[in-house]
């Protein structure tokens, strides 16, 4: 049994990294704040907020098996690293794909980096250079782990993205969905609890490096039938061009008023990222058609009309349906 310190853990994709460290009999200790939620059943609460001078108190007079840090602010991570780098002996960090100067191609773990931000605290347009700063403070660590994840879906998605599809195929039933025309363009999705696993899994094994952690490639297209079928769905898709759609203020990827998983050029690569290192080091994917299954019931629970953080509104899709289709 190892100790583990999930710095976060009471999010989503923090959380399941705790749940899963569990599920492997670690004693587990998450230090949040605890505004995303609780802690796992069965993992010990540190409630801390990481901007305070003392956060880490609590928890630096011991000794860390692991330690794994899902922060975007490179202050939260300077300041964990400076409390406990010590007593880490393997430290292992959650990136993302984001990181990368040009998105546009095809992504290796050694493809050029955005420039790192100068600063301790990361705004909303500045995610991938704080991602990129928060590496190069965890890089420091002799012993350290980097994972840059793609698109991440599965059940309680905060996001809304890969939900979005499935749950809307199955509330239309027989009806009609607005679906982006990019059918070609390139995806992959991976389910968080396959994600999770395998990060504390490569971290027990003492897996170091800057790794990716994707799913498997696929394209928008195939993602949007496969949740077609998933669903049940017997009606039609009803294609939009991507100019049609920005016209009518309708963005790409996320947020209110959107059509997830469309990108645009300059970031197909979010859908090229290699994932050979990560196999060799032991990921293993379910298939896709199971996530989206698990995704959907999850969707019904919290209601499939509910106002979404990205898509959109049933109201507005059919507004645009029938501007396209008079």
């Amino acid at each position: 049994m190892s100790s583990v310190l999930v710095l976060g853990g009471t999010s989503w994709v923090g959380g399941q990294l705790a749940r899963e460290a569990l599920a492997r009999g670690h004693a587990v200790t998450c230090l949040a704040r605890g505004e995303s939620g609780e802690a796992p059943a069965g993992a010990t609460f540190v409630r801390a907020d990481r901007a305070d001078p003392g956060a880490y108190d609590a928890v630096r007079d011991r000794s860390w098996d692991l330690v794994i840090d899902v922060s975007r602010q490179p202050g939260h991570v300077r300041s964990a690293v400076d409390a406990l780098g010590g007593a880490g002996s393997h430290w292992t960090f959650v990136s993302t794909g984001s990181v990368y100067a040009d998105q546009s191609v095809a992504l290796s773990e050694g493809s050029p980096l955005l420039d790192p931000l100068g600063g301790e605290e990361a705004g909303p347009e500045q995610y991938g250079e704080g991602k990129v700063a928060c590496e190069d403070v965890v890089r420091s660590q002799p012993r350290h782990l980097v994972v840059r994840a793609g698109l991440i879906g599965g059940p309680g998605d905060r996001s809304d993205r890969v939900g979005y599809y499935v749950s809307r195929f199955a509330l239309a039933r027989d009806g009609t969905v607005l679906v982006p025309d990019v059918g070609h363009q390139p995806m992959q999705v991976i389910d968080v609890r396959d994600l999770a696993a395998w990060i504390v899994g490569a971290a027990g094994a003492g897996v170091t490096g800057i790794v990716h952690g994707a799913g498997e490639p696929t394209t928008v297209g195939s993602l949007t039938d496969l949740s077609a079928s998933v669903a049940g769905f017997r009606g039609e898709q009803v294609k939009a061009g991507p100019e049609w759609l920005h016209r009518r203020d309708v963005q790409e990827w996320m947020g209110p008023r959107s059509l997830p998983l469309w990108l645009p050029a300059s970031h197909h690569g979010m859908g090229l990222m290699a994932d050979r290192r990560a196999l060799e080091h032991g990921l293993r994917r379910r298939p896709l058609a199971e996530t989206l299954r698990d995704t959907l019931d999850d969707e019904r629970e919290r209601g499939l009309g509910r106002p979404r953080r990205a898509g959109l509104a049933r109201s507005d899709e059919l507004e645009l349906i029938a501007e396209l289709r008079p």
